[in-house]
């Protein structure tokens, strides 16, 4: 194999190497950037789920704020960031995503400033519905490049074998944003009060976005810091943006795609079983299993964390074996395996009735999802190479439109048919997505080698 067949080595400079007759190594200027990417990830989920932790302290009670209005101010955000999902992966596309995260973090911080500020004001709690409905929905509509513009940084910057390490990095820094986010937004409140809560957390994701723009390029060749070895390491496998606006053709062009379409139906039903544990775990263990407050939070903190572990392994494992076998039995092995297993654990926890057998189970169960997590950020971009931005925002629309259904069905069915048909629902939904990937090909219009 000679050097212009293998992406791995490194390229011929001309420079004089420390060893004779060796090359230079490329730096490792990209895992500079994927931990940053982590850093955005932790500090934009720890600020959007910080109002939870705030509401159910200072916000929902008698004479102030009902649970029907904080569930108001909870969809106001959520649903403005799906619908702007997929103009915000425009836009990514169209200035970088260096830019688009930039944007992302210092419009969000804002947001969350302002929330704060709502509490200098010295209005009652009960006044404040409607200012929080309109500065929720804005952070929602500045918080969508996030996770699209997280995967289009990976594949500018990364070979296609070692993206799904990196997207599962990435990920895994927002489930643990999300876990710690009731002990540390809590422990700001308590050391401060709710309102600099949200000010110093939301300036904290101001300063990091500073910092990105300063530190961080769109991609390697632009990079002051990196040399040529890391260059053509990762140009190998990257086609960069257009850098043009996007047209009506674009757009359509994501429904034409079958495989991008077929990975975000996948997703879809990850999402749903995915959400489930979010929005109702906490609920299940304390009035299910009878856990106590404490006990209650610190399994769904166990929860939570497994997942964590879960993205970084599987992301891992996943370009260990792209490396031997190739992307397409990698990604598919791995988001197969992962999503069969995820549902096998949920449903036999559900049908536990030992607490620590419960935890221990649901552990495995979202350690086993987790894993296939970094996967469908990797082939996104890979199936729409020109249009990476688009084609992550494409599937995070579909995503949550398939996950926004478990915070509503869930409840439902637990209510009419009991809660191991509301998880043997969602565990069903596991298996489909799972099935799905059989028509899923991850390296289809990537250039491997």
């Amino acid at each position: 194999m000679t050097q212009q067949d293998n992406p791995y080595a490194a390229p011929e400079t001309g420079e004089s190497p420390a060893g004779a007759g060796q090359s230079p190594q490329p730096t490792n200027i990209r895992w500079l950037i994927v931990a940053m990417l982590m850093g955005f990830t932790f500090l934009g989920h720890f600020n959007r789920v910080g109002i939870t932790v705030a509401a159910k302290a200072f916000f929902i009670g008698p004479g102030l704020l009902t649970e029907v209005q904080m569930g108001q101010v909870y969809s106001a955000f959520l649903w403005i960031y799906t619908l702007c999902m997929l103009p915000g992966g425009w836009v990514i596309d169209w200035i970088g995503p260096r830019r688009a995260l930039t944007a992302m973090g210092l419009g969000m911080g804002l947001c969350v400033v302002l929330t704060g500020a709502l509490g200098e004001l010295g209005l009652p709690i009960a006044s404040l519905l409607i200012p929080l409905i309109f500065v929720r929905g804005i952070a929602g509509f500045f918080s969508t490049p996030l996770h699209p513009g997280a995967a289009r940084s990976v594949s500018l910057w990364l070979p296609l074998t070692s993206r799904s390490t990196a997207n599962g990095l990435v990920t895994a820094g927002a489930l643990i944003g999300i876990a710690v986010t009731a002990p540390g937004f809590g422990w700001l409140m308590d050391r401060f009060d709710w309102s600099s809560a949200f000010m110093i957390s939301g300036g904290a994701l101001m300063a990091f976005s500073v910092l990105w723009f300063f530190l961080a390029t769109d991609d390697a060749i632009g990079h002051p810091r990196t040399n040529a070895a890391e260059k053509k390491l990762v140009a190998l496998h990257s086609v960069p943006s257009s850098g043009t606006k996007a047209s009506i053709g674009d757009f359509v062009s994501m429904f034409r795609n079958r495989g991008l379409l077929v990975l975000a139906s996948s997703y879809a039903a990850y999402s749903y079983f995915q959400y489930l544990f979010f929005y109702w775990i906490d609920f299940y263990f304390g009035k299910e299993l009878k856990l106590p407050d404490g006990e209650s939070r610190r399994a769904t903190f166990i929860v939570m964390i497994a997942m964590a572990v879960g993205m970084a392994m599987g992301g891992l494992l996943t370009d260990r074996l792209s490396r031997r076998f190739g992307m397409r039995v990698s990604c598919r092995s791995i988001a197969i395996s992962g999503m069969l297993l995820s549902a096998v654990f949920a449903w036999f926890g559900v049908a536990a009735k030992d607490p620590n057998t419960v935890i221990l189970l649901f552990s495995l169960a979202l350690g086993a999802l987790g894993m296939c997590e970094g996967i469908f950020w990797t082939t996104a971009p890979a199936l729409e190479p020109a249009k990476g931005g688009l084609a992550g925002a494409f599937l995070n629309t579909i995503g949550n439109a398939g996950g926004s259904l478990a915070p509503i069905c869930t409840p439902w069915i637990g209510t009419h048919y009991g809660w191991p048909a509301a998880i043997g629902a969602a565990c069903c939904t596991s298996v489909t997505g799972a099935i799905l990937w059989l028509w899923i090909d991850a390296g289809a219009k990537s250039k491997v080698r």
